[in-house]
């Protein structure tokens, strides 16, 4: 299976797709089309869906209706496509962020540190900057800024200098095992998923600018939703979720959407039992007023 879909129903129901079943839907992050597949299904024959992903191997999992209209570029710049094709009133958009489980699972894009990979890390692999060319060339302070800040790493400075020193012997740090290696000082046994997966959440962040990418989204959708639009989008680390729930919390008091559910909609004891990645996830709901 390429991925998996988190709160696949509840993420759909709050698009309250049934109330505008002929209008323009956007599914901003195709992945392995689950969430595509289920607005398709519940979707008019008038409507229409436009996907966005800027992993090419994600377009492929779209299914073929003529309902739909494939993007392979960054949801970033949402706003941009839809003003550029002259696009009015959107009536629900849908964000699942982060990695796919197919990403984590394909050794050479180097996501993950449970294979010895090249150090990439790229969704799109048609960007210039990857993984290996922040651990090796960035500076000490914007190594230790961007583990701090997005890996919310302990002891930032000191694992920015133990890489930065290590980067230094023989070729540098060019694959996933030689930075676990590098960085074996700083973990055991009991603590390595949890430190590591810190570490590559944070470089994984800055190769794509995950978060400059969400804050343009989420202004993006706010400007091109129509009146009840809905915006549905699910989190998966405390990062993410805290620009959701500011985001959400300024346009209610600029009075341009209000929040649906008062609280994050989280996964069933039954959904996180049969898909470990939704343990993480949370689901806010926002409606254009």
């Amino acid at each position: 299976m390429y991925h998996k879909s988190v709160l696949l129903e509840k993420s759909i129901d709050a698009l309250d797709i049934e109330r505008r079943s002929n209008g323009l839907f956007i599914d901003a992050t195709l992945g392995g089309g689950g969430h595509t597949k289920e607005i398709l299904r519940r979707l008019g024959p008038d409507g229409k869906l436009i996907v966005f992903d800027k992993d090419a191997d994600a377009l492929e999992n779209a299914p073929e209706d003529s309902r739909l209209v494939k993007v392979h570029g960054n949801f970033r710049f949402l706003e941009n496509y839809v003003r550029y094709m002259k696009l009015e009133g959107i009536d629900g958009i849908i964000a699942d962020l982060g990695v796919s489980s197919h990403q984590f699972d394909t050794a050479e894009r180097g996501f993950s540190y449970r294979f010895d990979a090249r150090l990439d890390m790229r969704m799109n692999t048609l960007s210039s900057l990857n993984a290996e060319t922040v651990v090796n060339e960035y500076e000490k302070e914007d190594l230790e800024r961007i583990l701090r800040e997005y890996g919310e790493v302990e002891n930032a400075g000191r694992v920015a200098e133990t890489i930065c020193k290590a980067r230094g012997c023989g070729n540098g740090i060019r694959t996933t095992g030689k930075l676990c290696e590098a960085l074996s000082s700083f973990y055991g046994a009991q603590t390595e998923r949890k430190f590591l997966g810190k570490v590559f959440q944070a470089l994984r962040i800055e190769v794509n600018a995950e978060m400059r990418a969400l804050e343009d989204l989420l202004a993006g959708s706010r400007n091109i939703l129509a009146s009840g639009g809905r915006l549905s989008v699910i989190t998966y680390h405390s990062l993410e979720d805290r620009i959701v729930k500011n985001f959400i919390r300024d346009c209610k008091s600029d009075r341009t959407m209000s929040p649906v559910n008062k609280k994050p909609i989280l996964p069933t004891d039954e959904e996180i039992e049969g898909n470990g990645r939704a343990r993480s996830a949370k689901l806010r709901v926002a409606e254009k007023i």
